[in-house]
């Protein structure tokens, strides 16, 4: 490899589509989503309004990562990544990173008959998410136990997926199983799903909607199972590391302007809490790990975009950014006094979506785990 091709590839490029997009989304989620509306969707049932879903579908967001042959905008994951970023930073809850994983997974893994069938859906505004958590809680997606047995021309599913996000808004849902000895994804209806083989789950985010998804019983005609399921699946955990990273990102920004704001208010001892050292070093320290986790997001999207693997930049954005917006979300609550620990304060929100996303896709010893193998391979 020689020293130019070394600094391309760690050159962090940011094109004039990202710009544009960026400028659309930061104002579109900044006037959709302010805390008072956050809160207000925390007890509807899908946390999002369709009307909203509806100007983003307008917007192109939902198919802007579709080649343009399949009905979409022809852009890339690093575009998408663009907007990911506000839509974090304003705690903005809707099936946009969950109908993107399920386009990565359909284009890695269909063929050219399921591509048009799918992604056509997706281009109608169809919302769509994906199935590979399973219970005995595995961030290695690409094992499932949960099986698919064809029988005449169909398959007949059995198992259990976990931290199914936005299953009960989702028209279209791509799941992991097993078939002989390999592993597949089939593409679900909603009309495939009883509602009875849904269930809600408790999560930490209360902006978020996850379910429990029972498959036994489930059959689906044998044409629904994509023609590569492991090549799809990684490039759903490609696309998913990259999306959560830029969502983490955007949270840092978020927990820190509400801070700065609150330490510029707060009155102790006659002085604004803002100039107390102690506070302004460690706001310091969230504003670099908001400015390191940016650079990870933006190199990794850089390196998507030009149609390299990317597995350790991938993996280090997840890291970085994941724990720094759990740092920031933790020390907003402290900088908040005993008025943080309530639910009243808007700081735990942002905790709720950092501990979330920590998680999401694997946490950081995982990563860092699969980091050592890849970076320092044993001899």
């Amino acid at each position: 490899m020689t020293a130019q091709s070394n600094v391309r590839r760690a050159a962090i490029e940011f094109s004039e589509e990202q710009s544009m997009l960026l400028d659309t989304a930061v104002s579109f989620f900044k006037d959709k989503s302010p805390v008072a509306a956050v809160r207000s969707r925390l007890e509807t049932e899908h946390g999002f309004e369709r009307s909203t879903w509806d100007e983003i579908v307008a917007l192109g967001w939902s198919s802007l990562a579709i080649p343009t042959e399949y009905g979409g905008s022809g852009l890339s994951l690093a575009e998408a990544a663009t907007i990911a970023e506000p839509m974090g930073r304003h705690l903005f809850a809707a099936p946009l990173t969950s109908t993107h994983l399920f386009v990565q997974g359909v284009l890695a893994a269909g063929s050219s008959a399921q591509k048009n069938a799918h992604l056509a859906r997706v281009c109608d505004g169809a919302v769509a998410t994906v199935a590979l958590f399973e219970t005995e809680g595995s961030w290695e997606i690409s094992r499932p136990t949960c099986t698919a047995t064809s029988v005449g021309g169909s398959l007949r599913l059995s198992g259990t997926k976990i931290l199914v996000t936005d299953a009960a808004a989702a028209d279209l849902l791509l799941v992991s199983a097993r078939h002989g000895n390999a592993t597949v994804l089939i593409v679900l209806t909603a009309s495939d799903i009883p509602a009875s083989a849904r269930r809600r789950e408790t999560v930490i985010d209360e902006t978020r909607r996850s379910y429990r998804l029972q498959l036994d019983g489930i059959t689906v005609p044998s044409n629904r199972m994509l023609a590569s399921g492991a090549g799809g699946i990684e490039a759903i955990r490609n696309a998913a590391l990259l999306l959560v990273s830029a969502e983490a990102a955007g949270g840092i920004a978020g927990v820190l302007d509400i801070t700065v704001d609150y330490l510029n208010t707060r009155t102790a001892f006659g002085r604004k809490i803002g100039s107390f050292q102690a506070l302004k070093h460690t706001c310091a320290d969230i504003l670099i790990g908001l400015e390191r986790s940016r650079s990870h997001v933006y190199h990794a999207a850089t390196v998507l975009a030009a149609g390299e693997a990317g597995e350790a930049a991938l993996r280090m954005a997840k890291v970085e950014a994941c724990d720094s917006f759990a740092f920031a979300g933790d020390r907003a609550i402290q900088f908040h006094g005993g008025f943080g620990f309530t639910y009243e304060c808007d700081a735990q929100l942002y905790l709720r979506r950092a501990l979330w996303l920590q998680y999401w896709f694997g946490d950081g010893p995982h990563h860092r785990k699969r980091l050592a193998e890849l970076l320092l391979p044993a001899p």
